[in-house]
């Protein structure tokens, strides 16, 4: 019944979003072409970038469409014609959009990723912005040290008297907790906690967890002291960022490639980190950080 509802919850959510991205919604805003993003802090910021590096190097206009929903929704939107492009994870679109087994080869998932979604889809994977978003085992700073931790195999010997805790799509999904305590046999005191990711952190600082799953490129990772345990066995499959463009919108306006094509490799995991926690850390912004960076970055 709790997946049943799950499912209900996820449909209509994705029928909305899709509904909301009416053929006309550029046009009323005045836009030639719609960027929307996924509903977390760092799409925010990409998907005003991939928009403001648009409207700076072409007479474009652009529509925003942020916080659209997840990966679901954002292709289902551009697949329907409903946007033009977004900012998606390589191995979130091979694991999740396309159901192939997760590989750790970052350049054979880009160039499967690459040929599907043309073949498929009628989109275009562009080159990668030069960052992974991945999957992030964290835990507490002063366990680092005391027990010299580094990695996730060295970490295993001490979390069977460990809680840990996780939110509900990487307790459920392929790429998730099940097959990764299964690579690292990896076990705990009780079974983890399912968890609001918003909440992940403090029940991490509060100690009411002592090991959680975040994002490589959060902005509380360092602020807060915490430490990312290595992947020794590469387990989690590359999540690169990379630009989602329809091909229709690529040959209408030529001009775009261009554009989105000077992203490419422009921004490292440190970096992404820091503008993340500009945003959340600082509360600055979000059209300000990017445009400061586009500036940094002589874009």
């Amino acid at each position: 019944m709790k997946r049943f509802l799950v499912f209900c919850l996820v449909t209509f959510a994705l029928v909305v979003a899709i509904a909301s991205c009416s053929p006309n919604a550029s046009n009323s805003s005045g836009g030639d072409i719609i960027v929307a993003s996924k509903d977390f802090t760092e799409q925010d910021i990409l998907g005003e970038l991939l928009a403001q590096q648009i409207e700076a190097s072409t007479n474009l206009k652009v529509a925003r469409r942020p916080r659209l929903g997840g990966s679901f929704v954002c292709h289902s939107a551009i697949t329907a014609g409903k946007i033009d492009a977004y900012i998606e994870y390589t191995g979130t679109a091979f694991t999740g959009i396309l159901k192939q087994k997760a590989l750790n080869a970052p350049k054979i998932v880009y160039e499967k990723l690459k040929q599907a979604y043309a073949q498929k889809f009628n989109l275009e994977v562009m080159p990668s912005l030069g960052f992974e978003n991945t999957f992030a085992i964290i835990i507490r700073g002063e366990d680092a040290k005391r027990y010299n931790l580094q990695t996730l195999s060295e970490a295993t010997k001490y979390t069977p008297q460990w809680r840990g805790g996780f939110g509900y799509e990487f307790l459920e999904r392929e790429d998730g907790f099940p097959g990764l305590a299964k690579t690292y046999d990896l076990q705990f005191a009780k079974p983890p906690q399912i968890m609001d990711l918003g909440l992940i952190y403090r029940a991490l600082i509060q100690k009411q967890v002592d090991m959680v799953a975040g994002n490589s490129t959060d902005g509380q990772i360092s602020r807060l002291g915490l430490v990312v345990l290595k992947d020794d066995k590469q387990y989690f499959p590359p999540y690169e960022a990379t630009p989602i463009v329809r091909q229709a919108t690529l040959d209408k306006y030529p001009q775009l490639r261009k554009a989105i094509a000077q992203l490419a490799g422009r921004i490292t995991a440190d970096e992404m980190r820091q503008l993340n926690y500009l945003v959340e850390g600082e509360l600055r912004d979000i059209k300000e950080v990017v445009k400061d960076f586009r500036k940094f970055k002589n874009l």
